[in-house]
């Protein structure tokens, strides 16, 4: 391996989890060649030994959380190293000079070549582009082959482990005649590498998945952060939630067509989280009054409606989220979700590692909110100024 790579230190420490926490939850974001930051973070938390007992994604964060729930503990950190230095195994230039320029040029250089060439073992063009298609062909709805990710996904992703459920494993992707956005749960369906394959189907790059009777395309163009499939359990769990996000909805006035772009993009992927995360907050603290205003009501004076609403409100779940937003570098442009360089790749992951293993240091963050509060959300980078 590549000594240069961040992954190496992949001892693992005892598990420690907050009072009174029920499940630990890694929610992904879907931002193509970004998503190996979301591997560093996890890498983190395998060393701290808090494997999650949910992984929810979208997109490239379906493709991580299949790997992740795929495999036994002892295993993910690797196979996601394999993934990610195999899809990212073609040499750019051999050598870049120092400088943000130099830098910028060769990551272009290098989406280019995607552009061009796919990805290996992920996707490929396809012998024949879409415009010279006949309508209804294979090969006239998108512009690239993703057979080569079907069989990435079969060689390390042990789909019997997903649907024996030993962890709570879904991902989202949207019907492409109906437009509805859906979640492939292995709480209620058998998951095969086509559930994994259809969050990925990012139109018009990828092609859409055929399963059963429809169609589906990449989850993202609907609702690129699947927070809100775990907000909407009624499972009374309370949860520590990693959400790593690859798009920031903050950021600086663009003062080129590239930086025009790549802020355009991250404004449209991000998701509005903030905005979800707020109106779950308002909803939980209506309940959490309706409650005390139902107990001073005496019992004999409720209907069996309010009194089961009483008590079915007496056990509100807890929740902390953790908001990890991955920091774009000042080279980065609007190619930065489809550049596949090995370098980008390890800079990627290297920044989950370190961003999660400084957030692992505040126990104050990971704690439970205090009964009654219902919701913490910590912006981890807003917080702690990095």
């Amino acid at each position: 391996m590549d000594a240069r790579t961040p992954f190496t230190n992949t001892s693992v420490s005892s598990g420690w989890r907050p009072e009174r926490c029920h499940r630990v939850a890694l929610v992904l974001q879907g931002g193509g060649a970004l998503g190996a930051y979301q591997a560093g973070v996890y890498q983190a938390l395998h060393e701290n030994g808090m494997e999650p007992d949910w992984v929810c994604g979208v997109s490239i964060g379906a493709i991580n959380s299949a790997i992740i729930a795929g495999n036994p503990p002892e295993r993910r950190l690797e196979r996601l190293q394999t993934f990610w230095e195999r899809i990212t195994s073609r040499k750019v230039w051999h050598y870049t000079p120092d400088g943000d320029i130099f830098r910028k040029a060769r990551n272009l250089a290098s989406s280019y070549l995607t552009t061009t060439l796919g990805q290996p073992g992920f996707f490929k063009p396809h012998d024949v582009n879409p415009w010279f298609a006949a309508a209804g062909a294979k090969t006239a709805t998108s512009y690239y082959d993703t057979t080569p990710l079907r069989e990435t996904l079969l060689e390390l992703v042990d789909f019997d482990l997903i649907n024996a459920r030993p962890i709570h494993f879904a991902v989202g992707a949207v019907n492409v005649l109906t437009g509805n956005f859906l979640y492939f749960d292995n709480k209620k369906e058998v998951i095969e590498p086509e559930h994994v394959m259809a969050s990925g189907a990012l139109p018009p790059a990828l092609p859409m998945v055929e399963i059963g009777t429809d169609h589906f395309w990449d989850g993202g163009i609907v609702s690129n952060t699947p927070l809100q499939h775990l907000l909407d359990q009624d499972d009374k769990k309370n949860s520590l939630v990693f959400q790593v996000d690859l798009f920031s909805a903050r950021g600086v006035l663009p003062r080129d067509i590239q930086e025009v772009m790549a802020r355009h993009k991250d404004i449209v992927y991000s998701s509005r989280t903030r905005h979800n995360t707020d109106i779950y907050r308002r909803a939980n603290n209506l309940k959490s009054d309706l409650y005390k205003a139902l107990l001073k009501i005496p019992a004999d004076q409720l209907s069996d409606h309010e009194r089961a609403m009483r008590d079915s409100l007496a056990d509100l779940p807890e929740i902390t989220i953790l908001q990890m937003i991955y920091q774009q570098k000042a080279y980065e442009g609007h190619a930065k979700d489809h550049e596949f360089s090995a370098t980008s790749m390890r800079e990627h992951w290297q920044s989950g590692l370190e961003d999660t293993r400084r957030t692992l240091q505040r126990r104050d963050w990971l704690a439970m909110p205090e009964q009654g509060m219902g919701i913490v959300v910590h912006d981890v980078h807003r917080e702690n100024g990095y």
